[in-house]
């Protein structure tokens, strides 16, 4: 009798371990089991040099959404965000790739726009404005190209 609850308690321990690594492989994997809804924006960009697939998409700091692919088209890379179907997008929002910190990852940043008309999913972002190439900012500053 004896061993057999100490066969229950290994057995109740090993199943709350299993449901403790399920739990965290879903967590840090950002596996999406109960599906959140999202809607495809594109904004086309000149570059987008160390955007990466899954970024976060922010407005005013508030992560709305992620960026789901990055193509080269026409020599120009389309991004296409997905943004939560509660944020709507005015068809004046400008995107923006910005740094999180001075060497940090980069992200999409959207500053609303003023007009009433709202994009559609699968609509385009016509403002964009790339990543400021900061080792370009520090040639120019070190090579005195900077004037005042």
């Amino acid at each position: 009798m004896k061993k057999f609850d100490v066969e229950i308690a290994v057995g109740i321990f090993i199943f709350f371990g299993l449901l403790c690594m399920g739990y965290i492989s879903v967590k840090f994997g950002n596996i999406n089991l109960l599906g959140d809804h999202y809607y495809p924006v594109k904004a086309v960009f000149t570059t987008v040099k160390g955007l990466k697939k899954n970024t976060g998409v922010e407005i005013s700091g508030v992560e709305v959404g992620k960026v789901n692919t990055i193509k080269l088209i026409n020599y120009e890379s389309v991004v296409t965000l997905l943004i939560r179907d509660d944020v709507k997008l005015q068809e004046d929002a400008i995107a923006s790739i910005r740094t999180k910190g001075l060497l940090g990852e980069k992200y999409v940043e959207i500053t609303p726009g003023g007009s009433d008309t709202l994009i559609e999913p699968g609509g385009t972002l016509y403002e964009t404005e790339p990543p400021i190439d900061l080792e370009k900012l520090i040639g120019n500053l070190v090579f005195g190209k900077i004037k005042e």
